[in-house]
Order: C-alpha cells, then sequence, then structure tokens
C-alpha cells in the first residue's frame, strides 16, 4: 500500500519499574471542546501492562460553510470515547508474547454537501480491534509473528431518528478486517542481514439502506450481502552496513483475490561521508488494490471497475549535522498510474490515467541559545496529472493536483524560559491551490493562508504539570475544501498528573 511512501511511528516506552502507574489529563476550551485521558500502566515481574480510556468532545462549528452569512447554519458536534489494554510478557531471555485489545466510539454531525447546511444528519462509528503476537530473538535472529481482528460498523443517519420525519435515510455499513504476519530477520556476518517473510490480509465488508422521501409514502430499502477481498504476500530484503555504507534491496510478491500477482521492489543505498555529512536515496515501487468501499459503496460512490494504483517513486537527498545546527534536503519524483481519485461531480470514485510529481523537501533546525531552538520544514511540488476534465469530462492534462499546494512552509521557536516554564510559537503558510468547482465549470483557485499557534506549559514537579494549546491565534478564515469551514480560533487548557 506503500504508494507514496512510508511513516514508521515506534511510540517511546520509558523504562517502568513500578508495579503501578496513573498518568491522568483534564483539558477543556472554546467551541465546548472537553478532553480527557486516564492510564494506569505498570511492571511486575515478568509482565508489563497498560490500560487507557480517553474522551473528546465539543459542540464544533458548522461542517458547510455560509456564503450568505445568514443562513443560521448549526453547529456539527463530535463526542467519542476510546478504551485500549495491552499486555506483554516475557517468558524467557529470549521469548516473548503480547495482546492487545482496543474499542472506540463516536457520534458526528455532517452536513450535506459544501454550502449546504443539514440538520439531524450524524455519523456513528464502532470500532473493536484485538490481536496478538511473539517475539523470539537470540544472538543470530530475530522471529516475530502478529495476529490482528478488527469488526467496524458505521452508521449513516439523516433524520432517520425524529419520529414522522416526512423523509429520512439510513445507511449502515459493517466490516471485518483480519491481518496475520511472521517475519525472520538472521544475522549472515560480515554486516549483512536478511529479512524473510509473508503475510496474509482478508477484509469483508456489507451495507444496509433504506430512505423514505416525498415521491413514495413506502420506505424504500436494499442490502447489499457481504463481499470480501483478500491477499497473501511473501518479501525478503538483504541489507548490509558498514562504518560508512548501507544498502537494502528488497522484493515483494503480492497475490490479489481480484486482481492477481503483482511485484513491488525496493533499493535504498546511503553513505556516511563523515560524522556531519551523509548522502541517501531510494527507488522504490508500489501497490495498493482499492478498497471494498470504493468499489461497492451505495449510491453510485462505489465503482467495481476501479483498477489498482501502482506508483515508483525516486528520491535522493543529503544530511548535515552538528551539535546546535542540522539540515536536510531532499529531491522526489513520483509516478503513480490509475491512481484513485473522486470524482467531485458525479460524487463517485474513478481512476485518473497518471500522475508525475516532482518536489523538494528541506528541513532545518538551529539552537542559537542553550534553551532557545528554531525548526523549519519547507515542502516544493511540481504536478502533472492526465485524467478527465471537470468541465466536458474529456480525457485532458492538468498541471496540479486538487488541494495540493505548491508551496508549504512550517515553522516553530521555543524557548525554555525557566526549568519549569517552556513556550512555543509555531506558523504554517500553505499556498494557492485549486479545489473542482460547481458541476461542468472550471476549478477554483483557493486563497493561501498562514496560521499562527502556540504551546505554553509549566511543570510544577514530576507530577504535576499545566498546558494551554492555541491554534489559529489571528482566526483566519480558510478553506482546505471548497464549501467547507476549517478551524476557527480554537484555545485548550488543562492540567496532566503523573504518579
Amino acid at each position: 500500500d506503500a504508494v507514496a511512501g512510508v511513516v514508521n511511528i515506534i511510540t517511546i516506552k520509558p523504562d517502568i519499574k513500578n508495579p503501578g502507574n496513573i498518568k491522568a489529563s483534564l483539558s477543556a476550551g472554546n467551541l465546548g471542546t472537553f478532553k480527557s485521558n486516564l492510564q494506569f500502566y505498570g511492571k511486575a515481574g515478568k509482565l508489563s501492562y497498560t490500560a487507557r480510556y480517553s474522551k473528546l468532545r465539543a459542540d464544533g462549528f458548522s461542517s458547510a460553510y455560509d456564503k450568505t452569512g445568514t443562513s443560521n447554519f448549526d453547529n456539527d458536534g463530535y463526542d467519542g470515547n476510546a478504551a485500549n489494554t495491552s499486555f506483554q510478557y516475557q517468558a524467557t531471555q529470549h521469548l516473548m508474547f503480547k495482546a492487545f485489545a482496543q474499542y472506540s466510539q463516536y457520534k458526528a454531525g455532517v452536513d450535506a454537501s459544501g454550502f449546504t447546511d443539514r440538520r439531524n444528519y450524524d455519523i456513528n462509528n464502532r470500532d473493536f480491534s484485538t490481536g496478538t503476537g511473539f517475539r523470539y530473538k537470540n544472538q543470530i535472529l530475530t522471529l516475530t509473528g502478529n495476529y490482528q481482528y478488527s469488526v467496524l460498523n458505521r452508521n449513516y443517519n439523516d433524520n432517520a431518528s425524529i419520529p414522522g420525519a416526512a423523509s429520512w435515510s439510513l445507511n449502515n455499513y459493517n466490516g471485518i478486517a483480519q491481518f496475520a504476519e511472521l517475519f525472520t530477520n538472521i544475522k549472515l556476518g560480515g554486516g549483512f542481514s536478511l529479512l524473510v517473510g509473508g503475510d496474509f490480509r482478508y477484509s469483508s465488508m456489507n451495507n444496509q439502506y433504506a430512505s423514505l422521501s416525498s415521491f413514495s409514502p413506502i420506505p424504500y430499502k436494499s442490502n447489499f450481502p457481504d463481499s470480501s477481498v483478500n491477499q497473501s504476500s511473501v518479501y525478503s530484503s538483504l541489507n548490509f552496513n558498514s562504518d560508512h555504507f548501507s544498502l537494502e534491496v528488497g522484493a515483494r510478491m503480492n497475490s490479489h483475490s481480484r486482481y492477481g500477482t503483482n511485484y513491488t521492489y525496493t533499493f535504498n543505498p546511503s553513505y556516511t561521508i563523515n560524522e556531519h555529512y551523509r548522502v541517501f536515496g531510494s527507488i522504490a515501487s508500489g501497490f495498493k488494490a482499492p478498497t471494498l468501499y470504493q468499489l461497492y459503496a451505495k449510491g453510485g460512490t462505489g465503482n467495481v471497475n476501479l483498477r489498482p494504483e501502482t506508483s515508483v517513486n525516486y528520491e535522493i537527498g543529503i544530511d548535515q549535522h552538528y551539535k546546535t545546527f542540522g539540515h536536510r534536503l531532499v529531491f522526489f519524483y513520483r509516478d503513480i498510474t490509475d491512481g484513485t481519485d473522486f470524482n467531485n461531480n458525479f460524487y463517485q470514485y474513478f481512476n485518473l490515467a497518471s500522475q508525475s510529481t516532482r518536489g523538494i523537501e528541506y528541513e532545518i533546525h538551529v539552537q542559537p541559545a542553550e534553551h532557545f531552538s528554531i525548526s523549519a520544514n519547507y515542502t516544493y511540488l511540481s504536478i502533472q496529472e492526465s485524467t478527465e476534465s471537470r468541465i466536458n469530462f474529456k480525457d485532458t492534462t492538468y498541471g496540479y493536483s486538487l488541494r495540493r499546494p505548491k508551496h508549504n512552509f512550517n515553522i516553530t521557536t521555543a524557548y525554555q524560559f525557566t526549568p519549569a516554564l517552556y513556550i512555543s510559537l509555531s506558523g504554517k503558510y500553505v499556498s494557492e491551490r485549486y479545489d473542482a468547482g460547481a458541476y461542468a465549470s472550471a476549478d477554483v483557485l483557493l486563497d493561501d493562508y498562514f496560521l499562527l499557534s502556540a504551546h505554553a506549559e509549566y511543570t510544577f514537579s514530576e507530577h504535576f504539570r499545566l498546558f494551554t494549546d492555541l491554534q489559529n491565534i489571528a482566526n483566519r478564515k480558510f478553506f482546505e475544501v471548497r464549501g467547507y469551514n476549517s478551524i476557527p480560533f480554537v484555545i485548550n487548557a488543562g492540567i496532566t498528573l503523573n504518579w
């Protein structure tokens, strides 16, 4: 699924020694926002555990933009809860077992479409995931196995909860996903290691729809039976690491129940010139099959004729790092064939013919003084996309992609005023970009914008901390999606407790 790249997030795991620890946070802000988090975690002998509950609710603001300013659009709120628990048992010096379970639920208000309000229209989402795994590790090899099972239910309720409503609709989606993998990493000696593994993915979905309109006194009903896809994969990658040179060469074979067999590859070399400089590059291909929703969603949204996305990515860059200064410059090129897109006029998924993206990413971190730091990043995109015209629906080529800015810049300055007081100020600039216009109309240019945000925290002790977050301080009105509001000025303040 890595059509445009991969982000690998590894959470920090503190060195837990006590059998019982508590972490709690509570915060509130404008727009009726309330957040809470309660976590228990600890370690007793060979067993480590954590259990957590969190809640987020907000009165929010209208999803749709009222361009007249006089239509009195209602606020579309959010109310969500999440709970999870996980365990890890170190059976022996070499063998570890783990398991987890997570449940999340939310209700969110939505509107009919851009510029169009809708009252009593909600999305209700419930998700349950559980899984288990093991890891065996010795001096030569590491063997890892994981299994995950997920159940999802999503309900779209448009006036259906109003008794006697003259018109309503009720749309239910139910899905199941399963994932299993087994892989090993073997040290071959001489700086070489070999990764070999396989995985299996399965997903199924069904849908029930009912509606009542002014055209008929009898509700319309339809059922979409279970439909499923699966994909099995085997992969291998050879890695080499020395004092200056590193290389990964890998390949994967995927066998998809709907789209057959395909292959992807990676080639990632890097060279460390000295302790301050490193150059690196990569060539990688990607394959992504359409989701079941993209294939079969009701109301004409789904498209059973969708083809899978394929891509080839090229990247080359350089790192330079010193104690108080570091920066990174990367040039990249990405070529996507049969990219999955959404037709904003007919409200249906389709395949664009091709998309070529050239870009530059630059990151910098500077520490001018002992307690003062500045970090920034800039991205430049040049895109050419061959797809259907949004005016006459014939083949054409665009020199841009919808909602993708050519320039994107972020900067954060931070100062540790005292051991207890920390304050940061952040800015974000997004250049002009196009979004789809009305039916059979030219695309619309959205204005550029600059947002200012801030964060402050005061630590009274290792057990007690106060914090404040401010977003869009200038209350700048901007649009990420034409016809829909974006975040206004938001302030959130609270406390964090640790025992």
